[in-house]
């Protein structure tokens, strides 16, 4: 289970009937759009915890290899996301890491972004009983508020009560750039075209899902992230919170990008 600082009392707002958790923010999106840099960045700068709610599927379907589970299976998959030992902190080691994740006493923080892993990761993601067993965990992270979540579903199905929905996309094309870059910064291969081709059927089991598709939530707010940076993205974001958030209001942010509704 993910560890988590002691739960603060969250900021609401009742007037539209809906608690919102105004100190929680959900940045959504495509794999590879740039989520977990921004997330990251955002949360460093506001003092929040930042959760990445994409390992856990990526620790069930490692579990799913190691296991010799069928992708297919989604009894047993269900099952391994319901015992699954899966443990999640801030970074225990300086190799460029966001957090660290052991999976059953084991640290496979950058195991879980081997291709095999990635080839997996959407179809055992799609699979409902997969997601109720995950929902919970990711659910009671985001509401006890002063987080930074980032997914697929998060501003949709785990925490529609969000105080800020962000939705990140990018080309296909500059999305699996990004991924090779950050697969040979670590030294591993990485085959353009490859990454490119699992990148698409990704992306069409994740829109197409019956459970949870990918897609903005109503009132996300939608930035593309082809050309921004992440100092200027966080900017923004901060930007926004701020005129969402009357407790925040008068606190000065700068920064240039383009968002649109």
């Amino acid at each position: 289970m993910p560890s988590t600082p002691e739960p603060s009392p969250p900021m609401t707002d009742t007037s539209s009937g809906l608690i919102a958790v105004l100190s929680t923010i959900t940045i959504d999106g495509p794999a590879a759009a740039g989520k977990s840099a921004l997330g990251e960045r955002l949360a460093d700068s506001l003092g929040y915890l930042f959760f990445d709610t994409g390992v856990l599927y990526r620790a069930v379907s490692f579990l799913a290899i190691t296991h010799c589970v069928d992708p297919a299976d989604e009894a047993a998959l269900t099952q391994l996301a319901q015992q699954a030992d899966i443990f999640i902190s801030r970074p225990t080691v300086r190799d460029g890491r966001q957090y660290t994740v052991i999976v059953e006493g084991e640290d496979v923080t950058w195991r879980l972004r081997q291709l095999d892993v990635e080839r997996i990761v959407s179809p055992v993601a799609a699979v409902k009983g997969v997601r109720e067993a995950l929902r919970q965990r990711q659910r009671s992270i985001g509401l006890a508020g002063h987080v930074v979540m980032v997914g697929r579903d998060i501003g949709t199905v785990v925490v529609p009560e969000a105080g800020l929905k962000i939705f990140l996309t990018a080309s296909l094309e500059e999305r699996a750039r990004r991924r090779c870059q950050e697969t040979a910064g670590r030294g591993q291969p990485a085959d353009y075209e490859q990454v490119l081709a699992a990148m698409r059927r990704r992306d069409e089991i994740d829109s197409q899902r019956a459970v949870a598709p990918l897609k903005p939530a109503p009132d996300a707010i939608i930035i593309n992230n082809d050309c921004l940076g992440i100092d200027e993205g966080a900017a923004m974001v901060e930007r926004l919170m701020n005129e969402r958030s009357p407790a925040r209001a008068g606190s000065s942010v700068s920064g240039n990008g383009e968002d649109k509704a």
